[in-house]
């Protein structure tokens, strides 16, 4: 679960290492003790980068738009299996969706597939 302040760390080449989320677009509200927007896999956050190499495309203080790949939070699937990762990460992605990074670093969730992120499944490294 992504929420307003938490750390990110970036999967891809676009020279940001972490991010904080400040607003979460996608994602859902509980009708029970947690009622923040909350953020999963293939959902989409505003963030401002927080570590970026010093020639970077992404600098640090920049608002970005990224979905996110990974997730601590177990994900369960349809099959009753769960999938949980050890980071929390992102990807930085532009208006149309579109990756801006060439690369993506590390596994990704299968979920991104039915939210179509066709292009960041093709650049990462192995689907889980």
């Amino acid at each position: 679960m992504i929420q307003m302040r938490t750390i990110l760390d970036v999967a891809d080449n676009t020279g940001a290492k972490t991010v904080r989320a400040i607003r979460v677009l996608g994602g859902s509200t509980g009708k029970g003790r947690f009622t923040r927007p909350v953020a999963h896999v293939g959902d989409i956050v505003i963030a401002s980068v927080q570590k970026a190499i010093p020639s970077a495309e992404a600098k640090k203080g920049e608002v970005v738009r990224c979905v996110v790949v990974r997730t601590r939070f177990a994900i369960r699937r349809a099959d009753g299996s769960y999938v949980r990762f050890d980071r929390n990460a992102v990807v930085l992605i532009d208006k149309e969706g579109n990756p801006r990074g060439t690369r993506v670093f590390g596994a990704v969730a299968r979920e991104l597939r039915e939210k179509q992120y066709m292009k960041i499944v093709s650049l990462a490294s192995e689907v889980v």
